[in-house]
């Protein structure tokens, strides 16, 4: 058995994939996939840092692409610890827009742990050149850090549900280099044909979903090159693009619909941390709130292995037994997530992390699948963590804002605008855009959690910190084969090595 990668005797599926380089008489070059796929998850859980050490060890590094323009602004106004950022944006290849980003939010020594971080404008369908300079840097300068000092290859991971920044994101991953994109939570139709485009630096169009929209209805979402780098070309290869789906109609739907080349799917199981796909028909909750899901959700593998393109399991398959059991039905491999939310590498807050691995030697941290957290509508896990917005009095104490609004759902005025309303602001906002009061009870600001959750926390008047939130998969359990005896935690390196060395097909 290949451990970096998939050997055709243990995969029924094809192995490998062809990448298109950008260019007008490129050819195909082929790469082998590797067995093991570090989730996208969260607000920089993935970050640079942990998709870097898991695509050193063999693995294939992923950083989550989420909120990346947020990320980057304050890391900046916490004054840039070890000069990454700076270093980052002195390769960005337009010199005046890392210029620019930077006199605009580098804070010498750090803001203070006390200030607030500076608001940046939500992002909105007609956008500013400055947002789409920030996303275009911020994708840039993450996957960049992440294939710095090794020649792996690197992932990107999007919500398709947060369509405002897909083009000038997808760019800056492009021109940093990245190797694959992964996008989950919604119906990636139109993203192959845009990476397609943006891979030979021509405009692009992404339709975004309006709720209410109207035939003839302008909707799609546009975004230049051009604006940004002007007559710059430098060749750029065309990733790989793999699409998170829950089932093999979906998959079909991808593959015979999409305007452009899906190279293979993470399946992920109602199991994984994050956003879960909702079961499919009536949904019916059990007796803690949690939706059930039932034989209709269970994905149909046999299918999978009939599309001819690599694909790989994801929720509850990170042990070696998972691993093995993955190649057994004809997988790629297998995409994990928590084990490496919760190494030494991951961007989660320190005593986030110390909390749940010290907890899983004790009784264990719970894990709940809420139908209600996220503004998006899908089901999401949330951990059970002290001090989180898990627990019911720290979400209470926690003023209704939505000052993010990556979330936020796009809807059509009256007068034929585009407005936004988010499930998680203040009831009488929400109400006042047309939304229905009854959607906004248990909803959580999962945008200010999430980058909490990070290390980013925002406060307000000084004296308010926002509170995080931890998901998790079921499985979280398992994260204690990493441990070793005595220790405290564990690197992403021995959750790779652990995974690839233990295969005995």
């Amino acid at each position: 058995m290949t451990v970096a990668g998939v050997r055709l005797s243990t995969c029924t599926t094809k192995p490998t994939v062809n990448v298109h380089v950008a260019a007008a008489k490129a050819t195909d070059r082929v790469v082998t996939h590797p067995a093991v796929i570090q989730g996208g998850m969260g607000v920089a859980i993935s970050n640079w840092r942990l998709a870097r050490a898991v695509s050193s060890a063999g693995g294939l590094g992923v950083v989550s692409g989420t909120a990346l323009d947020q990320v980057l602004a304050r890391r900046l106004q916490d004054g840039d610890p070890g000069g990454h950022m700076l270093r980052a944006l002195d390769a960005f290849p337009v010199p005046a827009i890392a210029a620019r980003i930077l006199d605009r939010f580098l804070v010498e020594g750090g803001k203070g742990e006390r200030r607030s971080y500076a608001t940046l404008p939500m992002l909105s369908r007609e956008g500013t050149v400055d947002q789409q300079e920030l996303c275009v840097v911020a994708n840039f300068v993450e996957v960049w850090l992440a294939r710095e000092g090794h020649d792996r290859p690197v992932g990107i991971n999007y919500l398709e549900k947060i369509q405002i920044p897909h083009l000038p994101s997808i760019y800056g991953a492009l021109l940093a280099g990245v190797d694959y994109i992964l996008m989950g939570a919604g119906i990636p139709l139109k993203i192959p044909g845009a990476i397609d485009a943006l891979a030979v630096h021509a405009a692009a169009t992404y339709p975004l979903t309006i709720t209410g929209s109207v035939p003839g209805d302008d909707t799609l979402l546009r975004f230049d090159p051009a604006d940004i780098v002007g007559q710059w070309r430098p060749l750029l290869k065309r990733p790989a693009f793999l699409a998170i789906v829950g089932s093999s109609t979906l998959a079909l739907t991808l593959l015979r619909k999409a305007n452009g080349i899906v190279d293979g799917f993470v399946i992920e199981g109602p199991t994984a941390g994050g956003h879960n796909a909702p079961p499919r028909g009536k949904v019916q909750l059990n007796e803690d709130g949690e939706p059930i899901y039932g034989d209709r959700d269970k994905v149909d593998l046999a299918a999978f292995r009939e599309f001819g393109v690599p694909f790989w399991l994801a929720g509850g398959y990170g042990t070696p037994a998972g691993l093995r059991a993955a190649l057994t039905q004809g997988a790629a491999g297998v995409q994990v997530g928590t084990a490496f939310a919760l190494c030494d590498d991951s961007g989660m807050r320190p005593d986030y992390r110390a909390e749940v691995l010290a907890d899983m030697r004790m009784a264990g941290t719970r894990v709940r699948t809420d139908p209600l957290a996220s503004p998006t509508g899908f089901p999401f896990k949330v951990a059970d963590v002290p001090g989180t917005i898990a627990n019911p009095d720290v979400y209470a104490s926690r003023p209704r804002i939505c000052d993010l609004g990556y979330l936020r759902e796009a809807y059509r005025r009256d007068d034929g605008t585009t407005g936004y309303r988010c499930a998680a602001e203040p009831v009488s906002v929400y109400v006042a855009k047309g939304g229905n009061a009854a959607d906004t009870d248990g909803r959580k600001c999962i945008c200010n959690a999430l980058m909490a959750t990070a290390g980013h926390p925002q406060v307000r008047a000084g004296t308010h910190v926002e509170p995080g939130i931890v998901t998790s998969g079921d499985a979280l359990g398992e994260v204690a084969q990493f441990l070793a005896p005595g220790d405290d935690g564990y690197r992403a390196e021995d959750v790779v090595r652990l995974l690839l060395e233990r295969q005995t097909l």
